[in-house]
């Protein structure tokens, strides 16, 4: 009594944090789960956006004096966001399903290309999770007093277990939290920009002069392979204003239909906002020339050297609200790495590059797997690093290129192989050939400038989990292989003929020994578990029922048709398990049902098993390996012994018939 009363209070705190299950079968819940072009913008564009709190900076500061250069790295800046939006607005039209930089790799290259992609996006939405959880923690330290800055790294771990929750939530709940956050920032920003070159507009002119002297000054003291050298470095340096552009093609299964429609529009919200935000802070860097002060970020020292001319309360108000609104931006801007980074996972686990687990979903229809490994690993890489920005900053934003050049070349690829069916063909492919040049450019530049630096350790880290994918594909390719002799036992069922027919004519009873074999497809596993089952019980069991259980998961989730193929398949393959068992002479029926746990669906029929075959005995089948390892117990699914121990609790017979993999 205790137990249950435990559990209860337990469902009840997960209730309050996680929110009610949601069912998978409510034909509404696809309208209620996904989002608006608008909302879109405030869940997957608060990532591009928010990285004009630092990409800016970091470019300006690598100038190193040259700011008037800036002006150019701006203008190169906001061609890049255009390039880049236009080229993955193209990979939208051709992948409508989503699957974005790691399908449009595998499908478009080659697997091998497709895992390197795939790894490099979850690593670098790892380091987006981070780097802008410690920049908005940053941007909060920015105005607080100095003597608090110690407690910087505690706020930004809490920061990460926060949103983590909330992403359990679902993705709708961890984006509508951010809205007013996300229109007060950019109406703030856009107002401040405004407001900046509109009261210096007399300083243009002088701008424009002094950036003509610049460059022949700069060319004097550090020559034409210098100023390229500071130009390239400081272009390179902002190159994480660039991140987040390619999150609209990941999300695509979250956008509201017609997805593709909604899923462009984002991306033009996305590529005006930020553009716009990125030059308006060069320009006004410039205008104002702004140096950095310690403890604050460049944006804030500039805020107050735009407002210093106002009245104390309206100034210090509206400093509160512009950098409230960033440092909230920034947290936000995490969302693309919990919404993105768990769908990227789940498409590679899928392809069976990492555990089957990362497909499942919770009851609140999240990949709740995912997420959870996301908010870990985000939050070691925080204690790690201390929260340093400035050292994020070096290791973010190298991946999700190797992801863009992947991409673009695949795009180029494709364009060229189908140019004789394709209209309009030579345009696209200059599209992606323009984008596959810039993503290759700003690459080689990210590994130049940042290698010895610190990048050298995102690299070291892709490749470890480019290693460990390798490994967990061989190990599943492996057990197929291993199970392939049992496929001939569908070939011997098929062309079978029944050899006990005259046993059809006996009447049926539901009180005579029933076995209950829990499947998953028609298939060698199943067909061993039940010729098992004839030969170990020779003529107790009179009837034969199959069950299975169809799992609703983040391959099939997709909309109302997809779960419908899912039942239909689902009941197709037990029709050819009851078809084989009623030509050799057994009564059998087959139950099915769909859910997003098996478990709990097996528990949920067995009941209604029961009811009409009181004496049955259930029986699934088990892999057993001829070497028990913890890769063979992390990768294999061990739902047979999971169902045994919930029938076990409820006093139902549950036989395992072992079946070797050896």
């Amino acid at each position: 009594m205790q137990t249950q009363s435990k559990q209860s209070f337990t469902q009840r705190l997960k209730t309050l944090i996680i929110g009610s299950a949601r069912s998978p079968h409510d034909r509404g819940i696809f309208h209620k789960l996904t989002l608006i072009a608008f909302f879109a913008w405030v869940g997957l564009g608060a990532d591009g956006l928010s990285s004009s709190c630092y990409g800016p900076q970091e470019a300006f500061l690598a100038l190193k004096g040259h700011t008037h250069l800036g002006i150019f790295v701006a203008l190169a800046s906001a061609l890049t966001i255009f390039v880049i939006s236009a080229s993955y607005s193209q990979i939208i039209e051709l992948f409508p399903a989503g699957g974005g930089g790691y399908l449009v790799a595998s499908k478009l290259l080659s697997p091998t290309a497709g895992i390197v992609s795939g790894c490099a996006l979850l690593i670098d939405y790892v380091l987006t999770i981070t780097v802008s959880i410690a920049s908005g923690t940053d941007a909060i330290f920015s105005f607080l007093p100095p003597e608090w800055s110690s407690f910087k790294l505690e706020l930004a771990v809490v920061g990460i277990m926060i949103l983590t929750l909330l992403n359990l939530r679902g993705v709708k709940e961890s984006t509508i939290p951010f809205i007013s956050i996300f229109l007060i920032f950019i109406v703030a920003h856009a107002f401040i920009i405004v407001y900046a070159i509109a009261t210096h507009s007399m300083d243009i002119e002088r701008v424009a002069g002094a950036t003509i002297a610049d460059v022949p000054k700069a060319y004097s003291e550090i020559g034409i392979v210098g100023m390229i050298f500071v130009f390239l470095r400081a272009y390179s340096m902002g190159a994480g204003t660039y991140t987040g552009i390619e999150a609209v093609s990941n999300g695509l299964p979250i956008l509201r239909e017609p997805k593709v429609k909604t899923a462009k529009r984002t991306m033009r919200y996305m590529a005006i906002s930020l553009s716009f935000t990125v030059m308006g802070l060069m320009f006004a860097y410039i205008l104002y020339k702004v140096t950095p002060e310690a403890g604050k970020t460049l944006n804030a020292t500039l805020f107050e050297q735009v407002t210093s001319a106002w009245s104390g309360d309206s100034r210090s108000i509206f400093l509160y609200v512009i950098l409230v609104s960033e440092a909230a931006l920034l947290f936000a801007a995490s969302q693309t790495g919990f919404v993105d980074g768990p769908r990227v996972l789940a498409s590679m686990a899928l392809d069976r590059w990492f555990p089957t687990r990362f497909t499942m979903l919770s009851d609140r229809l999240v990949t709740q797997n995912g997420i959870l490994l996301m908010g870990g690993a985000a939050l070691a890489t925080m204690l790690l690093t201390r929260g340093s920005v400035q050292f994020l900053v070096i290791l973010y934003s190298i991946n999700v290129f190797i992801t863009f050049l992947l991409s673009q070349l695949g795009m180029v690829r494709h364009w060229w192989s189908t140019r004789s069916s394709v209209q309009r063909w030579l345009r696209k492919l200059l599209v992606n050939s323009i984008g596959l040049i810039l993503t290759a450019l700003i690459l080689a530049l990210l590994i130049v400038f940042k290698f010895y630096e610190g990048g050298w350790i995102t690299l070291l880290v892709t490749g470890i989990l480019v290693g460990v994918a390798i490994i967990i594909k061989r190990n599943y390719n492996t057990t197929v292989q291993l199970l392939s002799r049992l496929d001939d036992l569908v070939h011997v069922t098929v062309s079978s003929s029944p050899s006990i027919k005259q046993k059809l004519n006996q009447e049926f009873d539901p009180k005579a020994k029933t076995a209950v074999l829990l499947v998953n497809g028609f298939n060698g596993v199943g067909l061993h578990t039940l010729f098992n089952v004839i030969r170990l019980f020779e003529g107790i069991f009179k009837n034969f029922i199959f069950v299975q259980i169809g799992a609703i998961d983040a391959g099939n989730f997709k909309g109302t048709e997809e779960i419908e193929r899912l039942h239909a398949h689902v009941k197709s393959e037990l029709d050819r398990y009851v078809d084989f068992t009623n030509r050799h002479g057994y009564y059998a029926e087959g139950f099915s049902s769909s859910g997003i746990d098996v478990i709990d669906e097996v528990v949920q029929i067995a009941s209604n098993v029961l009811e009409r075959f009181p004496h049955a005995v259930f029986f699934g089948g088990q892999l057993v390996f001829q070497k028990d390892s913890f890769l063979s117990r992390w990768l294999h699914n061990y739902t047979t012994f999971a169902a045994q121990r919930r029938l076990y609790h409820q006093g139902i017979p549950f036989v395992i018939i072992p079946v070797r993999v050896y």
